[in-house]
């Protein structure tokens, strides 16, 4: 995987001014767009859309600073019109090309990026691989923006707002693997960006022909492979941590990758004010 993240970049560089089919490019490397989008924006940080327009528009620069008019210089670098490319141009380097060839404010420059995967072997990873059959998720969903790290306040109300007795009325529900309480993402962008909106549902796995009570919302899960990691310490910062590891450890080094599908936490154990847990982490999977 780290070498693919490379020639992708390598593959960005070579064709920044064209209409990037990124699809195309994953398949010629045998893998998938939605595992190539995942894992560059676990270990770069952000977006591979976003790397792609700070490169654009690093480079851009250099003809913004030349005599070219500014239509031009935005059409090479793929958009429409002068204003579509300012706004590109300004969100980079925080002033737009006009005042920037009027002497005005400074370049953001993004670097190329280069992958390199460093093996300590000190952290030994807690992982099972489950073949599942088709079940369903059921619970109470809301469109909630992502947060990568600490608490996700949204979520946080979410399940707040919920009665006491709820809770238990799910727990009696729960019929299927995972057991118990879960917390579920679904809908996620594949590039996995901050802000971006999700459906989290907070709920419990029947099997697949469970009847729905009018009162909750359902998610159909189809028969799958799942790579279920187990965390244990501070939450939720222990659970991020393995999150986070899946990508930058456990992925490039074992044959297999992210399939679309929900992501799934079920928390084993926990110390009464939450501030401890014991969770598994899963995560659809498919072999590489």
């Amino acid at each position: 995987m780290i070498a693919t993240l490379n020639r992708l970049v390598d593959h960005v560089e070579e064709h920044l001014t064209d209409d990037l089919d990124i699809a195309g490019f994953a398949r010629r490397q045998g893998t998938t767009e939605y595992h190539l989008r995942r894992m560059f924006s676990a270990l770069a940080g952000f977006p591979l859309s976003e790397y792609i327009r700070r490169r654009r528009m690093t480079v851009a620069a250099a003809d913004v600073l030349g005599d070219d008019d500014l239509l031009g210089i935005g059409v090479r670098h793929g958009y429409g019109s002068t204003e579509a490319f300012a706004r590109a141009f300004r969100a980079v380097h925080g002033v737009a090309p006009g005042d920037l060839r009027r002497g005005h404010g400074s370049l953001r420059t993004q670097p190329k990026l280069r992958f390199r995967l460093t093996v300590e072997g000190s952290t030994t990873m807690d992982t099972r691989i489950a073949d599942r059959p088709a079940f369903r998720l059921i619970g109470h969903a809301a469109r909630v923006p992502l947060i990568h790290e600490g608490v996700n306040p949204h979520i946080q109300a979410h399940i707040a707002a919920l009665p006491v007795e709820e809770h238990a009325r799910l727990k009696e529900l729960s019929s299927a693997e995972p057991a118990g309480l879960l917390q579920v993402s679904a809908d996620v962008d594949p590039d996995y960006a901050e802000g971006t909106p999700l459906t989290y549902l907070h709920g419990v796995a029947v099997g697949a022909d469970a009847s729905v009570p009018d009162d909750l919302d359902a998610i159909d899960v189809p028969a799958g492979t799942w790579a279920v990691f187990r965390s244990t310490g501070d939450y939720p910062a222990a659970l991020q941590q393995t999150w986070a590891a899946t990508a930058a450890d456990w992925f490039p080094s074992n044959p297999w990758r992210l399939r679309p599908g929900p992501s799934i936490v079920a928390v084993l154990d926990r110390s009464p004010d939450f501030a401890t847990a014991t969770c598994e982490l899963w995560l659809p999977v498919e072999r590489a």
